[in-house]
């Protein structure tokens, strides 16, 4: 995959630069769903990395619901959203119920959210 690459000098890990890179491709459509990425020792051997960084990332993905394994078939992009959308939902849910259970009222804990917002994604959430 050309369009990879690990930046030594950013203060990101090298996972994290492969997590976020592989992320923006998936998410931007230049790898469409069902794409198959490459072998984590393949894709470590093009970017000079270990293949345990590599498979760091590849969890993160899969984690975040961007890939899926397909045991012994490979990795895959996943179908947009859906993993992620069910997983942010039911975080949002988990939150929401704690933040009545701190006896928080709706605009405080809107507010709780906009301001990890903020913290996350800058002035602009």
């Amino acid at each position: 995959m050309a369009a990879l690459a690990v930046d030594a000098a950013s203060p990101l890990p090298p996972y994290e630069q492969l997590r976020a890179a592989v992320a923006a491709l998936a998410t931007g459509g230049e790898l469409p769903v069902g794409h198959r990425l490459p072998t984590v020792r393949a894709l470590a051997a093009d970017l000079g990395l270990a293949a345990n960084t590599v498979a760091k990332a590849y969890r993160a993905l899969e984690s975040d619901g961007v890939v899926e394994t397909r045991g012994r078939h490979g990795t895959f992009i996943a179908a947009a959203g859906d993993a992620a959308a069910r997983e942010a939902a039911a975080a949002a849910h988990a939150f929401a119920e704690r933040a009545r259970r701190l006896g928080l009222d709706r605009d405080a804990a809107q507010a709780a959210v906009a301001e990890a917002l903020r913290a996350v994604y800058g002035t602009r959430a």
